[in-house]
């Protein structure tokens, strides 16, 4: 037996008994006649000692181990003479009679400690070290938690765990596939799953009911903190049901991991169409833990002389309350900076001030009375002390850049606290948008959404206007401003699924070729269903209160898609090519 307690374990009631424990040197003071060691291992921390006059020897070999050597301790529990109350195992230490090195270790590139001096790619080079390190070992050992209450719940709602392949048909919608060459059918594909969307609706009609699956999907798109070329989906789908009863069964599953992870009991969840959400917060995955509503002035801004505004399709801003005070002209000049990089895209921005002393102070001052302004800020319900941030434009263009303001705004003034979960359900979202540039439809979410009960005919009828206008019978479960999944009732009829491939631009042979299976699956009886997709890596980050899911997973890839731990993406053999039937040309041997 290699140990009898973990670093956790011992407390007063093991005085005097004889233990063995295993771990990592995490650190080692020298005081002439004494010596300690912290061992680590995954569930704490001991204290170790070695007193020269006890064992002098001992002691000497105690100071010659480094950092991270890998150590097996036998000895006796005794009380700490100074107690550490910031430690379970604070109470007491082992006075070491004995004294194994199981491993040495070189000096690791970096730190190992809540708090480290490491830089992520340093980190992700040696992730095994990076994952000694106890904020990543828990932030694992919640994701294993979660995956746990998660098959709990759902198995106790008479779901089945059902496994789907990984080695799939490319489809050309949604993002780009990774593909896989196969060495006996030379020349063709296979790819790696962005969803198991067609598989789950197949097993519906196979009569599976309640299907689920914690499962890996594959996209090879641009990278940024929440998102990875691979990553982890609770995906679910049930049979007989309407959207209601999808909203209440996963619903009570995301009350119910609060509840068990963290203790959290959240109120019910509220609705917004994604209509209403453009609208008051410009965006389809608006943060609720603070107001600053949109606020729209087209009619008591415009046909005032001031070009700007009267050219604009829509004149909107927030409140922010209480910052007149704390933006000087200096202040405003960089927010409006901010709000004019490439990435949001605003011409300009707008203020108004109600100062504490009564007066009012604008930007656009000389083109609106105070009269003006004051009826602006009645409208916004601005008190003293408030100031108003107002963009201009197009549509869509300035909610999704007030959007950003919106944020920004919070984050500065604290409104984003830590521990206040917001959730809500989006719902009654666009079913397909136009795209210009490719003159034709996209589906919102994806091709097997099936329009609202009363939409249906106007699907089947309509002509192109129609088609901008039809909802789709899908959700969004949104929390503290992250989509955390999506879902949506399934077209389950062949001539409706045909229609739809029809609007997104697909012929019919085409169609036939991506998913005959899937057309002909339901012509044998094909019930109504419908279902839901988590982002499993993106809800650990949330309810714990973080903006990326790096560190939610084991070994995750930089925002280059590269593992730098193993060097992957990387070149293959040769003769693999061969193999494969792949020839890779140089751009001298193309050219």
């Amino acid at each position: 037996m290699y140990r009898t307690h973990t670093c956790d374990e011992l407390r007063m009631d093991h005085v005097g008994q004889t233990v063995s424990l295993c771990g990592w040197l995490q650190a080692s003071r020298d005081f002439g006649g004494m010596t300690f060691i912290d061992l680590r291992d995954r569930y704490g921390i001991t204290q170790l000692v070695f007193d020269v006059e006890q064992d002098r020897e001992l002691c000497e070999r105690a100071r010659r181990l480094g950092r991270e050597f890998v150590l097996r301790a036998t000895g006796l529990v005794r009380e700490r003479s100074n107690k550490n109350p910031n430690r379970n195992t604070g109470d007491v230490e082992i006075e070491v009679q004995s004294l194994d090195v199981l491993n040495p270790s070189k000096v690791p590139h970096f730190t190992i400690a809540d708090k480290t001096d490491g830089g992520d790619d340093l980190r992700m080079k040696y992730r095994y070290l990076d994952l000694r390190r106890e904020p990543v070992q828990q932030n694992l050992i919640f994701r294993s938690q979660l995956a746990l209450e998660t098959r709990k719940y759902l198995s106790d709602k008479h779901f089945v765990e059902v496994e789907t392949p990984f080695l799939i048909k490319s489809t050309p919608e949604g993002a780009r596939d990774f593909v896989v060459p196969s060495r006996m059918n030379p020349g063709q594909f296979y790819a790696l799953p962005q969803s198991p969307q067609t598989f789950k609706q197949i097993l519906m009609v196979a009569g599976l009911d309640r299907y689920f699956q914690i499962v890996k999907c594959f996209r090879d798109e641009d990278l940024r903190a929440d998102r990875q070329p691979e990553f982890t989906q609770i995906d679910c789908e049930m049979s007989f049901v309407t959207q209601e009863d999808i909203l209440q069964t996963f619903e009570g599953l995301t009350k119910h991991l609060f509840q068990s992870t963290l203790g959290v009991e959240l109120p019910d969840f509220p609705r917004m169409s994604y209509d209403e959400a453009m609208q008051r917060y410009g965006s389809d995955k608006p943060d609720l833990r603070f107001g600053m509503e949109f606020v729209e002035l087209n009619d008591l801004a415009q046909n005032k002389g001031f070009s700007v505004f009267d050219q604009a399709e829509l004149v909107v801003g927030i409140c922010a309350s209480g910052q007149a005070d704390q933006y000087s002209n200096k202040d405003i000049k960089k927010l409006t900076e901010w709000m004019q990089r490439p990435q949001i895209g605003a011409k300009g921005l707008v203020y108004v001030k109600f100062n504490a002393d009564g007066s009012v102070k604008s930007s656009v001052g000389k083109f609106y009375g105070e009269e003006d302004l004051r009826a602006w800020g009645e409208r916004f319900g601005a008190q003293a002390g408030d100031m108003l941030l107002i963009l201009s434009g197009e549509t869509e263009k300035t909610r999704k850049q007030l959007n950003e303001l919106r944020l920004e705004m919070g984050r500065r003034m604290g409104l984003l606290k830590a521990g206040d979960f917001k959730p809500l359900w989006v719902v009654d979202f666009p079913l397909l948008e136009w795209d210009e540039d490719s003159g034709r439809f996209h589906a919102m979410h994806h091709p097997f959404t099936a329009p609202k009960k009363a939409d249906v005919e106007r699907m089947l009828t309509g002509d192109h206007d129609t088609m901008k206008s039809l909802r789709a019978d899908a959700y969004d479960l949104v929390i503290n401003g992250s989509e955390i999944g999506g879902g949506s009732i399934r077209i389950h009829d062949r001539e409706l699924q045909s229609r739809n491939f029809d609007l997104l631009g697909f012929s019919k042979e085409e169609a036939e070729a991506q998913f005959g299976f899937l057309l002909g699956a339901f012509e044998y009886g094909a019930p109504p269903h419908g279902g839901i997709a988590f982002g499993f890596d993106r809800l650990c980050a949330v309810l714990n209160g973080q903006s990326s899911i790096r560190d939610f997973i084991a070994f995750p890839k930089n925002n280059q898609g590269r593992d730098v731990m193993i060097d992957a993406p990387a070149p293959v053999a040769s003769e693999q090519l061969d193999e494969l039937r792949i020839d890779l040309q140089t751009e001298e041997e193309v050219g």
